[in-house]
């Protein structure tokens, strides 16, 4: 509900504040004392266009901020996709128009985007008149109704989750279908791909044994050479590095017991003519075992041909490489052949999903019919109540091609106001006091139900009069009893039905005029009801009428 709107240099308001309360709020004031100027404070709350032009004093910033007791409105998810702080009982959203024309948006002292404050205050506030019918005149606000009366919330919940996992499966069909279309599209293209690779047998590491085969056999006359070179230096009988190192360790054998600094010089001389020894055997093996293959240096030579150009065809670097492309290409082919059978456990997934939707969904269409009938003869009930005998209305079900979010079907409240008028659909029905009638018979037989924002009337009671204003303003009065009512109303009859009681007047000083806003104790309830009733002058029979009008209506 509101509970607070403050508003700062708009129109012809200097600065204001008004607490509201529970129940019908009344307000009244002369033509042009600028109530409508109050709505127009609080439409920018809602998201509508800043007018610069609407700033009393330019030199200064307009502000306009509705504090909202949002206890059960379950605002949440909001404020947490936003990243805003969240009190689950208090909201508060301010927009300031600055000297230049710009406007800024807050929720809770947090700068917002203007669509998330239009989306939260349109949850909470939902001004009323003649020429607006907003929420009831969308779709899903007219399901919205029918399902609180038919208490479809548990059957809603159960179709929600049955539809959303519905729809997910339903999107994995889709993508494994057409990664599927795909993958058969280049099927051959890949056994074509794979065969290449696997007709080469290739192994990890291959190609680096092969270069270093390639630059031995391609070198094998300069490689015998020196290795011819190393045999004869270490073992050629006239100057053999193994027969020195003989020399050394003999004489290094003789002289370390006389100087013990040379102990165990000897053994490591010894040490290393033993390793020249196998060095020298090593050599000498594969120097002859080294011999001139040109046809395995050809083979060589072409396999790392082969091998390079697969290597530029895959944008690789190594045969490693290729191989985990190859093993790309297997585990690519082998998802085709369990592909199918995937596809078909997701078909028969989602057919038993859509089964169960569809059962939940028809037990929601079924609930909506009841509960339309007994919603449309309840309308037309009250709608006679308020002067309007001919009302004509009923619901229009159509079932949907597929299943939707809500069900299995879309409803659309139509109505006709005379004998021969067509039924029409509430967004196409001419706007004025009959339509504004028949949302209050609407408003008042669904607000037991359904947690509805605070309601604000604007002079929807505007072409009526007598026992039909009375009756208008006890279905107020009947709404505020679920929900909070504000009715802006020039008839006494309507303004009687009140709990609370705001006046608006204008006052002029000495170079400008300004609005302002009272509220009325009991006896100035009365005064202004009397005012109403009488018109220029208050005398003791329209007091004494407005006390009676009063106590009827509180013993309703």
């Amino acid at each position: 509900m509101l509970s607070r709107l403050y508003i700062s240099n708009y129109a012809l308001i200097d600065q204001l504040e008004i607490n509201f309360q529970t129940g019908l709020t009344i307000i009244t004031g002369e033509t042009g004392a600028g109530k409508s100027i109050l709505l127009g404070a609080l439409s920018l709350i809602l998201g509508e266009r800043a007018d610069a032009k609407a700033m009393r004093n330019t030199n200064k910033k307009t502000i306009v901020e509705a504090t909202f007791d949002i206890t059960g409105y379950q605002l949440e998810p909001l404020f947490a996709e936003m990243d805003i702080d969240y009190d689950q009982h208090e909201c508060i959203l301010r927009r300031e128009i600055a000297t230049n024309g710009r406007s800024r948006a807050f929720a809770n002292d947090t700068p917002v985007p203007l669509n998330f404050m239009r989306d939260v205050a349109t949850r909470l506030v939902d001004i009323h008149s003649q020429h607006s019918n907003m929420l009831l005149s969308k779709p899903q606000f007219q399901l919205d109704i029918i399902d609180s009366l038919a208490d479809n919330a548990e059957l809603r919940a159960q179709y929600a989750e049955v539809y959303q996992h519905y729809r997910q499966v339903e999107q994995q069909l889709k993508q494994l279908t057409e990664q599927c279309q795909r993958a058969r599209g280049e099927e051959d293209y890949l056994r074509f791909q794979l065969k290449q690779l696997q007709d080469m047998n290739l192994k990890p590491g291959e190609d680096i044994e092969l270069e270093a085969e390639q630059a031995k056999l391609s070198n094998v006359t300069e490689i015998k050479q020196a290795l011819w070179e190393i045999e004869h230096l270490l073992t050629d009988e006239n100057n053999a590095v193994i027969d020195s190192l003989k020399v050394i360790t003999a004489r290094l054998q003789a002289i370390e017991t006389m100087m013990p600094s040379l102990q165990g010089m000897a053994e490591r001389v010894d040490s290393a003519l033993i390793e020249l020894k196998d060095i020298a055997t090593t050599v000498s093996n594969e120097q002859e075992a080294l011999q001139l293959d040109p046809e395995q240096l050809l083979f060589i030579e072409n396999r790392l041909n082969d091998i390079f150009s697969l290597e530029q065809k895959h944008q690789v670097q190594t045969v490693d490489q290729l191989i985990t492309v190859q093993n790309d290409y297997e585990a690519r082919l082998g998802s085709l052949d369990t592909s199918d059978q995937h596809v078909q456990q997701l078909h028969e997934q989602l057919e038993q999903l859509n089964a169960q939707a569809t059962q939940v969904a028809e037990q929601l269409t079924s609930t909506r019919r009841n509960a339309a009938k007994s919603f449309a003869q309840q309308l037309v009930d009250r709608a006679k109540l308020l002067a309007l005998p001919n009302l004509q209305f009923d619901i229009d079900f159509k079932p949907t091609a597929h299943l939707t979010p809500t069900g299995a079907d879309a409803l659309e409240f139509r109505m006709a106001f005379n004998k021969s008028q067509p039924l029409m659909p509430v967004k196409d029905t001419a706007s004025g006091g009959e339509i504004s009638r028949v949302m209050l018979c609407i408003k008042a037989i669904v607000a037991q139900r359904v947690n509805l924002p605070t309601i604000i009337f604007d002079e929807v009671d505007t072409g009526v009069s007598g026992d039909t204003a009375s009756r208008m303003g006890e279905m107020m009065g009947d709404i505020a009893r679920n929900i909070q009512v504000i009715a802006i109303t020039h008839l006494p009859q309507v303004a009687s039905h009140g709990d609370n009681h705001l006046k608006v007047y204008k006052s002029d000083e000495a170079d400008q005029t300004k609005t302002f806003v009272t509220s009325l104790d009991s006896e100035q309830h009365i005064m202004e009801i009397a005012r109403m009733l009488s018109g220029k002058g208050v005398n003791q029979a329209a007091i004494d009428n407005a006390r009676v009008l009063i106590q009827q209506n509180k013993a309703l």
